[in-house]
């Protein structure tokens, strides 16, 4: 251990170690006497009250989260009413639909600034206000770093969007705005009309798009409190639940109850039926294994086959079904489909949470959802076996396809004279600039059986991994009534779409992986029984391209990009800075950093 290391000394708080400590009266006098200069007292700093980071992840040019600066007071208010003291600090923004080149960049930037701050503060335990799809894996990626006390604080979906007198899904109406423009149904103006109308109030997506999903993900591995997930942003029960959680964490500090406590194999494996049950967003693997890695707990893709793969489609809500996030909550939200998974013997229920109680002892009075059409019985659900496939085969390692949202049109047109099988040619794209510059040029001889395929999309490709493989068809097949090709990436797509797209895969272009070998007008076997994706060349020709791949040149536009894209791993094994990976537990492993004078 650094002979400098301030765990060495025997306090029962660790803010103790800089704002009460009578052996060294310099250096503390030093981190006290700032902290006095807006007001606060020695009673605060030296009462042995506990002293709470509260993440603040809102601002303006983080919509999604912005509420939270003001959802932050009640926070603050159920820390003091439990005894602590609350310190608010900001972090790296991240907001998925204003950021370039993809907000995906920026998880582990912010991942890194939280660790940054947990280590280097005087902390005792962690409000994680989350929202935005980006920052829930954030969090919970730098929580397990520290290991401290830590409660994730959800800013909730935004009220359903109308169109029409139709309800219209956040991310999810854009996708099929851009069919009805491509296809002539409407112009600029009502496109844009179109999209805004589901945008209503503050909070993120409405949709069961990655920000649902992965606010539903932490409620199911424990580190929020029970309901949290879907209360709508402007609903008066959110703002509760930021008093409720400021209050809870306090009481975390006192009884030591840290990640590693609650983010066990077994948590993630609940993490993992509930995503199948609600139809969670197909980002939510990566993201998922990211935080598992940083708790050094053993999580992989196979764990979502194993697991989620058949387990059936619970929750009716866009992309995969027909409601949005207001419906989910009024039907009871994550706790009444967990109550359904525990019911069938699909979940955990000795696992532990941020509530102090077993996932059981919180379910003990959750009812049966009341709203059956929202959220199903486990016996009579949307969808048999509706989880994630994860593929293999010539082409790459891993990748999935979110089950759920092939729907029967799609499955009637491509998987059903073989069931579950599909052969066709793939039309190459470099990206998505070449794709939107090519998809309407009839010299590619695009039809009903091509298979679109976009690469260079990675985290290294793009860099950050871009949102990009849920493309549509040409606009002359969209009007002759075909909304959906078949698609295939490197890249993510949104989880507000619909669209079946074999998706994150591993190995990337960029790095060398199979998608890097195709050539326009390969053909392609999709096997979803096999679970594999096959070109069908033979191996001797497959050899000789890898063996003639030149490596893509590749621009950074700015400093982080670079550090990016030397640092970063593959999405199958969760897009993490590798070496960050090595960084656990680190008060324990690795101490206090020492004094700054």
């Amino acid at each position: 251990m650094d002979e400098h290391d301030q765990t060495r000394k025997p306090f029962k708080l660790r803010s103790q170690r800089w704002f009460d400590d009578p052996a060294d009266p310099g250096m503390t006098a030093l981190y006290c006497e700032r902290q006095l200069n807006f007001g606060m007292t020695f009673d605060e700093l030296q009462s042995g009250r506990p002293i709470i980071g509260i993440s603040q992840t809102g601002s303006d040019i983080a919509p999604c989260n912005r509420h939270h600066t003001i959802l932050a007071q009640r926070i603050k208010e159920g820390i003091r009413d439990a005894g602590g003291v609350p310190l608010e600090f900001p972090v790296h923004p991240i907001q998925e639909t204003l950021k370039r080149p993809t907000a995906a960049l920026d998880r582990n930037l912010q991942y890194l600034s939280l660790v940054e701050v947990l280590h280097g503060y005087p902390l005792d335990g962690v409000v994680l206000t989350i929202g935005c799809d980006k920052t829930p894996g954030a969090g919970l990626m730098a929580a397990a770093t520290l290991n401290i006390p830590a409660l994730a604080f959800s800013g909730g979906p935004m009220l359903d969007g109308w169109h029409k007198g139709r309800l219209v899904g956040s991310g999810t109406v854009v996708w099929e705005a851009r069919r009805m423009l491509a296809a002539g149904e409407i112009d600029y103006r009502q496109f844009m009309e179109m999209v805004a109308a589901s945008s209503t109030s503050w909070g993120h997506c409405s949709t069961m798009g990655t920000a649902l999903s992965m606010n539903s993900l932490v409620e199911a591995v424990g580190m929020s409190l029970t309901g949290c997930a879907a209360i709508p942003g402007p609903h008066r029960e959110r703002a509760q639940m930021a008093y409720w959680s400021g209050r809870r964490i306090v009481e975390m500090v006192r009884e030591n109850l840290t990640p590693s406590r609650i983010m066990t194999p077994k948590a993630f494996e609940n993490a993992v039926a509930v995503a199948s049950a609600i139809g969670a967003s197909s980002n939510c693997p990566p993201h998922m294994i990211a935080i598992a890695r940083h708790m050094g707990v053993e999580h992989s893709l196979e764990d979502w086959q194993r697991i989620g793969a058949d387990i059936p489609l619970l929750v009716d809500c866009q992309p995969a079904g027909r409601f949005l996030g207001e419906a989910f909550h009024r039907a009871g939200g994550v706790p009444a489909v967990m109550r359904e998974l525990l019911e069938a013997g699909r979940l955990h229920g000795d696992v532990m949470t941020a509530t102090g109680k077993t996932v059981a002892e919180n379910l003990a009075a959750i009812p049966l959802s009341p709203d059956r059409e929202v959220i199903r019985a486990y016996a009579r659900p949307m969808k048999e076996q509706a989880g994630y496939l994860v593929l293999t085969g010539n082409l790459f390692d891993n990748a999935v396809i979110k089950v759920s949202v092939i729907d029967a049109e799609f499955r009637q047109r491509f998987l059903s004279d073989d069931p579950d099988v599909f052969e066709g040619k793939v039309a190459v794209f470099e990206g998505p600039e070449d794709y939107h510059a090519r998809i309407e040029d009839p010299a590619l001889g695009i039809d009903e059986k091509t298979v679109l395929v976009i690469r260079n999309c990675g985290p290294v490709g793009y860099p950050g991994s871009a949102e990009v493989v849920n493309m549509q068809p040409p606009a002359a097949l969209i009007k002759a009534g075909i909304k959906a090709l078949p698609t295939m990436g490197d890249g993510r797509q949104s989880g507000t779409s619909g669209s079946p797209s074999i998706l994150n895969v591993s190995p990337e272009a960029a790095v060398g992986g199979g998608l890097a070998l195709l050539r326009h007008g390969d053909r392609i076997r999709i096997d979803l029984k096999t679970r594999r994706v096959d070109v069908l060349i033979p191996e001797e020709d497959l050899a000789a391209r890898r063996a003639a791949w030149v490596p893509p040149v590749l621009q950074n536009k700015t400093p982080w990009e670079e550090i990016y894209r030397n640092s970063v791993g593959q999405l199958g094994n969760g897009a993490c800075l590798e070496a960050a990976t090595l960084y656990l537990n680190i008060l324990e492993t690795r101490g206090e950093s020492r004094h700054n004078h």
